[in-house]
């Protein structure tokens, strides 16, 4: 990276940014500073207004009204390469991967060095060596290897290293922490703060209060497309920015009501796959038990071994006391178990499909007859979820892709209540979702418990485990290492079990 004094300090300032689609404000005359050496976070529900005016300044959108101006000169962007040119960066959530070619390539996807159309591998490897270090991610990523093999996190770090390499004056971080593990996390934090000391006035977009507590120096809030202000985080609180964000006080967001837990629903004896080794825990009617562990523990692999993507290679896997043999996700659905997984996008979710039709896809069987669908009791069934769910829709016919991440996932869990299922995976829940939402996903959880179904939770946040849980199982390199009920779990408890082979090779623990 180059020294302070040898780039000018830029920062950027919107003025009165309004955009509206097909009639629907998105943005009201809202401003947002980001001044140069400083992290400016930026934070709201989903449907506030973020992504839109994320979207304003790669020049993805152009806005209805207002002005940007960059190191006090007027700018517009017709287009992606506008913002390029003028030294802006929008690192996305959702990182845009080429999956068959390696990582060095998806690096400098539009950049690729050589001559006469050729590119030497070698030099590329040994280039994105050379970048990967410089941004602290030496060691985490194999220039080699190839975009489709990456893991959710090493996809964020490309995505991160491809927009920093020719070193931009305005950056911004949508959600960029979360794939990452805590270890990746600090890794990024130490970056963000270099590229603040050198003079970058930086945006970071995320959910995650604890974070922008630790990273930002001052917060922005919009509410439904409007500024509600901005904060100096020394001079704010928790509280005070969920209050701004939400209109109300969420104090009671993990509030669990008192329902009696039944018999076992599922139940694992010794289970073992690829990714896992001689697992065995339960999960009975009207208990929420979560999966705790750091990034790579094996949480995920088990919950697709439990839904039927994963084959297991030993033990049992029983359903109401049945042991069953999974050959296909179709056959665990049809014992009774629903996953709703970590990726909704990409794995749970028909993005160019309709609401409707997304809450409806695991029960067209019982919609349907002689093959076709009877289309009024879908819109039927559609309508009922979407009201006891809230799900935010302007109609049943909206396109997924266009709701929000908390109403993308109240999609999924509709799908299951609509099946009725049993037993209910989820995996991150939350992820990627704004804290109002998160309050009302809790509610949904916690009532589902109450009527009987037996609910796994997978989650890296602590709070979030800590809250929900009756029980809570912790996993560490594919083996469990520890159970707690709701009373014993802290959260140095958790930690304790998750990281508890290395403390064990310290010396730590007896």
């Amino acid at each position: 990276m180059t020294e302070p004094d040898e780039v000018p300090r830029v920062s950027l300032q919107a003025r009165g940014i309004a955009k509206s689609f097909a009639g629907v404000r998105a943005l009201a005359g809202v401003d947002l500073d980001l001044p140069a050496g400083k992290v400016t976070a930026l934070m709201g529900e989903n449907g506030a207004g973020k992504s839109t005016l994320l979207k304003i300044l790669t020049g993805d959108y152009q806005p209805d009204a207002g002005t940007i101006e960059i190191g006090g000169r007027v700018v517009s962007f017709a287009e992606p390469s506008d913002s390029r040119a003028a030294g802006v960066r929008v690192i996305a959530q959702e990182p845009e991967i080429v999956p068959f070619v390696s990582v060095a390539e998806n690096i400098y996807l539009g950049a690729l060095p050589g001559a006469g159309g050729a590119v030497s591998q070698r030099r590329l490897q040994d280039q994105a060596r050379i970048d990967l270090a410089r941004f602290g991610f030496d060691g985490l990523l194999d220039p080699r290897a190839r975009g489709i093999d990456l893991s959710p996190a090493q996809r964020q770090m490309v995505e991160i290293v491809r927009a920093l390499i020719d070193e931009p004056r305005v950056i911004c971080f949508d959600e960029p922490t979360s794939s990452l593990s805590d270890t990746e996390t600090t890794v990024l934090f130490r970056l963000i703060a270099r590229l603040r000391d050198d003079g970058c006035a930086i945006g970071y977009v995320s959910h995650r209060l604890r974070e922008i507590f630790e990273v930002a120096d001052q917060v922005t809030v919009l509410r439904d497309g409007q500024l509600i202000g901005t904060r100096t985080i020394s001079d704010t609180s928790e509280s005070e920015v969920v209050r701004m964000m939400v209109g109300r006080d969420l104090s009671a967001m993990f509030e669990r009501t008192s329902h009696e837990v039944g018999e076992v629903a599922l139940e694992l004896a010794g289970v073992c796959t690829d990714d896992v080794t001689d697992i065995s825990m339960s999960v009975r009617r009207g208990e929420i038990v979560a999966l705790a562990g750091l990034v790579g523990a094996g949480r995920t692999e088990l919950a697709l071994a439990i839904s039927g993507d994963r084959p297991i290679t030993s033990g049992t896997i029983k359903v109401g006391g049945v042991a069953q043999k999974f050959r296909s996700p179709a056959d665990a659905i049809a014992a009774g178990i629903g996953l709703a997984p970590e990726e909704r996008k990409a794995d749970a979710l028909v993005m160019v499909r309709s609401v409707r039709d997304n809450i409806a896809l695991a029960v067209l069987g019982r919609l349907s007859r002689f093959g076709f669908v009877n289309r009024r009791a879908e819109r039927e069934l559609a309508a009922t979820y979407i009201s006891q769910l809230r799900i935010r829709t302007p109609s049943m016919s909206q396109l997924v892709q266009n709701l929000s991440g908390g109403n993308q996932q109240k999609v999924v869990l509709a799908r299951w209540l609509a099946k009725q299922t049993d037993i209910l995976v989820l995996d991150e829940p939350t992820r990627g979702v704004d804290v109002g939402a998160k309050a009302e996903i809790y509610a949904i959880i916690d009532e589902l418990a109450g009527k009987g179904v037996a609910v796994l939770v997978i989650s890296s946040e602590l709070p979030e485990v800590l809250g929900l849980a009756d029980r809570i199982v912790v996993m560490q390199d594919g083996r469990v290492t520890g159970e707690l009920t709701r009373a014993e779990a802290t959260e140095e408890r958790i930690l304790t079990l998750a990281i508890a082979d290395h403390l064990s090779s310290e010396g730590v623990l007896p």
